[in-house]
C-alpha cells in the first residue's frame, strides 16, 4: 500500500493555514516577488498584483485573470503567490473610489510593463482630474507628440493599471466614450460615477 494514498484530503481550514505559512515564509525569506488577490467590485472580479516596489497590475474578469497571471510569472517573476493581506491598502482605496468617498489613488506604482511612450503616455494620464476628460489628441500633446493619436489609444488599451491610472478619462475628440480594454460598459460606469 502506498502510504501517500492514504493520506485523508487537507481540508479548506488546514489548506488555508499551510497557505498562510507559505506566504509568510515567503515574506520572511524575501522570495515573494509579485503577491496577488482578487476583489469583488462593481465592475466585477478584479485582479490585483503588486512587487515590492508597488502595484503593477489590475486586471478585468474578461481579461482572463490566469492568463494575466502566467504574463506576470513571464515578465515579472516566476515566485508569484496569492498574498491577499499584501494588497489590503489598494483594496481598501478602490472600495473607497467605488463608494464615492476617493478622488485619486494614493498607492505605490510599479510601471515596469509600460514601457517608452506608452509609459509616458500613463504618467500623464494621472494628471486628468476626477470627473474631467481628455481627448486622445489632448493626450498626445501634452506628451509631447501631438500627431501620436493611435499610439495614445494603444497606450490606454494595454494600460497595466486601468482605474488607478485612469485611461477610462481618455475620450474621442468629438467627446464619444471610444472603446475601453475592460469594455464600454465599464468605462461608461466609470465616468457615471464619477461625474455623480
Amino acid at each position: 500500500m502506498n502510504p501517500l494514498t492514504a493520506l485523508p484530503d487537507p481540508d479548506s481550514a488546514t489548506m488555508q493555514r499551510l497557505h498562510a505559512r507559505l506566504v509568510e515564509a515567503a515574506a520572511a525569506a524575501d522570495t515573494l516577488d509579485l503577491a496577488y488577490r482578487t476583489v469583488d467590485t462593481p465592475l466585477g472580479s478584479l485582479l490585483l498584483a503588486a512587487t515590492p516596489a508597488g502595484l503593477v497590475r489590475v486586471a478585468y474578469e474578461s481579461q482572463d485573470h490566469d492568463a494575466v497571471l502566467a504574463t506576470l510569472a513571464d515578465r515579472v517573476s516566476p515566485r508569484v503567490l496569492r498574498a491577499p493581506r499584501r494588497l489590503d491598502a489598494v483594496a481598501r482605496e478602490l472600495d473607497d473610489y467605488f463608494a464615492g468617498r476617493r478622488r485619486a489613488f494614493d498607492l505605490a506604482l510599479d510601471l515596469q510593463l509600460a514601457h517608452g511612450f506608452r509609459r509616458e503616455v500613463l504618467t500623464h494620464l494621472r494628471d486628468i482630474a476626477y470627473g474631467a476628460t481628455a481627448s486622445y489628441s489632448a493626450v498626445a500633446a501634452a506628451a509631447g507628440r501631438p500627431t501620436a493619436v493611435r499610439a495614445v489609444g494603444t497606450a490606454c488599451a494595454v494600460n497595466p493599471l486601468p482605474i488607478v491610472i485612469p485611461c477610462h478619462r481618455v475620450v474621442r475628440s468629438d467627446g464619444s466614450i471610444g472603446a475601453y480594454l475592460g469594455g464600454v460598459a465599464a468605462k461608461q460606469a466609470l465616468l457615471s460615477l464619477e461625474s455623480a
